[in-house]
């Protein structure tokens, strides 16, 4: 057993560890729908940003986990997870902060270029991390609550976001989740290091002067251990088609809200926030669920968010354009929070359990750039959808695309099932 994990017979609360990460995940959590929400309204509402700048600003988010989730996850599998948590705190401190000051987009697109490269170095770090302090009886557990912190804070922050940006104007965000990254850090520094059978392995790696470090190698061992999982493999597939899709209309979701006619200038964030409350729910779904397969609640999941963006481009197209007609459109992401919860947290909680932690953070980090890749495309197709048909049509072709994907997912279910059971049986005979 590690020395880091909590024993089986104590509860995931008595474990100070985990603790002190997912204390850490609400504060920034926090701080970033804050300043998400800040980014939003300066650069879509006070700036006036065109369809293609807004995507843009999306795209400086997205690249750096493109071209550096591998590295970031050989970087969590090879060097102190902790360590690499704190140091993109503290950068993320200054980072932010820097939004204050801006006057022009491109001051913003350098600042989150900067901010996702350290944004890419925490996510990895964090999930090795969970693996390392969290006994796997309580994986499923210990993902939920991280998700529900994660929507918690979606359903606070643009809330509060919104009452601070109208009292006193965006900076106010931006410093708010500067000092969060800062606080987030002095917690973590309650977490442990390195177990001592890691310390172990890495001794070893070291004393092996035979064995050079490649980095292809190590991107490599990711995807052979995706690629050998089929619920990972589908998974991971399914979530990557459906980024793509989803992408394309969601980094436009200010576009569309800005030409509905008359709609209330602060529905925009109810929507956010009542997305994350969806998502919320969809915690509690997933648990009653939880001796169901993932990949169904992955299915009804794309289904679910696919109808719900429709609707919404239907909405902004017919109406109604009075209060029955903004109300509707809010309840309908909720439905569409519901949705996304379902894809994202069986998928997460899949990923936890079915990956050895040796290569937890390699595997993520593979994960990341190829669903990055997706919602980097994604919005690249939206910005041209929305500029030559309008958000509305985005929307509908969006939703039309992921419930169809959701629907393949569960039609070939039974067929990835029967050959993971398979794949698992031949794993088990070797190791016997």
């Amino acid at each position: 057993m590690k020395m880091n994990k909590i024993s089986s017979g104590s509860g995931l609360f008595q474990n100070r560890a985990y603790l002190a990460l997912i204390s850490s995940q609400l504060i920034s959590n926090l701080g970033d729908w804050l300043q998400l929400l800040a980014l939003l309204t300066m650069i879509g509402l006070k700036w006036q940003a065109t369809p293609w700048q807004i995507t843009i600003a999306m795209l400086c988010m997205l690249m750096p986990m493109l071209l550096g989730g591998s590295l970031s996850g050989m970087l969590a599998d090879r060097m102190e997870r902790k360590k690499l948590m704190i140091i993109s705190d503290v950068a993320r401190t200054f980072i932010v902060l820097g939004m204050v000051f801006v006057t022009q987009l491109w001051h913003v697109y350098l600042l989150l270029i900067a901010k996702g490269i350290f944004d890419i170095m925490f996510s990895p770090a964090k999930n090795g991390k969970l693996k390392e302090i969290v006994p796997e009886e309580h994986m499923e557990k210990a993902v939920s609550y991280s998700a529900i912190i994660e929507q918690g804070t979606k359903i606070i922050g643009p809330a509060l976001g919104g009452m601070l940006t109208v009292a006193f104007g965006v900076s106010i965000c931006f410093i708010i989740d500067s000092a969060s990254f800062l606080l987030s850090a002095i917690i973590l520094l309650g977490v442990p290091g390195k177990t001592s059978i890691v310390r172990t392995k890495l001794e070893n790696n070291r004393a092996d002067g035979q064995k050079k470090f490649k980095f292809w190698n190590e991107l490599a061992a990711g995807i052979k251990v995706i690629s050998g999982i089929p619920l990972i493999a589908f998974g991971t597939l399914t979530l990557t088609l459906g980024l793509l899709v989803l992408q394309i209309a969601d980094s436009q979701a200010i576009v569309l809200f800005r030409e509905i006619p008359g709609i209330p200038q602060n529905i925009f964030g109810w929507c956010i926030t009542l997305s994350g409350l969806g998502t919320l729910v969809a915690v509690g779904v997933s648990q009653l669920l939880r001796n169901g397969s993932p990949l169904s609640k992955i299915g009804i999941g794309g289904v679910v968010l696919g109808a719900a963006f429709g609707l919404s481009g239907i909405i902004a197209i017919y109406g109604p354009f009075n209060l029955v007609g903004y109300t509707s459109l809010a309840f309908i992401f909720f439905v569409a929070g519901l949705g996304a919860g379902l894809v994202f947290i069986p998928f997460q909680v899949m990923l936890q359990k079915r990956t050895p932690e040796s290569l937890t953070g390699r595997v993520f980090g593979t994960v990341t750039s190829l669903t990055s890749t997706a919602s980097i495309l994604g919005p690249i197709c939206g910005g041209l959808l929305v500029t030559t048909f309008g958000p509305a049509p985005a929307f509908i072709v969006s939703g039309s695309l992921l419930a169809v994907i959701g629907l393949l997912l569960l039609l070939f279910r039974p067929a990835i099932m029967k050959r993971d059971r398979e794949v698992s049986e031949i794993v088990l005979e070797a190791a016997s």
